[in-house]
């Protein structure tokens, strides 16, 4: 009866010892990649919106340097035009004294 006693409480030990010993780290892993992959998201979606930011910053600035093109342009014409009709005048006004 002592051999079977000493059996079982070894069994028990055995058996003790395997069960609580068992890991749950399944749970977390699946916890810590999902908010890793939260994450990443996030950072994706930062940049994706800093992407759109420059590019928007970006058509802005060809904007301006458009217009202020054109406005350099409308303004040397007018001069061009200007200066012409001032020779234009000069010559009418020295035809008139010959």
């Amino acid at each position: 009866m002592k051999k079977s006693v000493i059996m079982l409480a070894m069994l028990f030990a055995f058996s003790t010892a395997f069960t609580s010993c068992r890991e749950e780290n399944k749970k977390e892993e699946v916890e810590m990649n999902m908010d890793e992959a939260e994450n990443e998201m996030d950072e994706a979606g930062n940049d994706m919106e800093d992407a759109a930011n420059d590019a928007g910053n970006a058509i802005e600035d060809a904007a301006e340097d458009t217009g202020d093109a054109i406005e350099n342009a409308a303004n040397e014409t007018g001069e061009a035009v200007d200066n012409a009709a001032q020779e234009v005048e000069d010559e009418v006004e020295g035809n008139d004294d010959m």
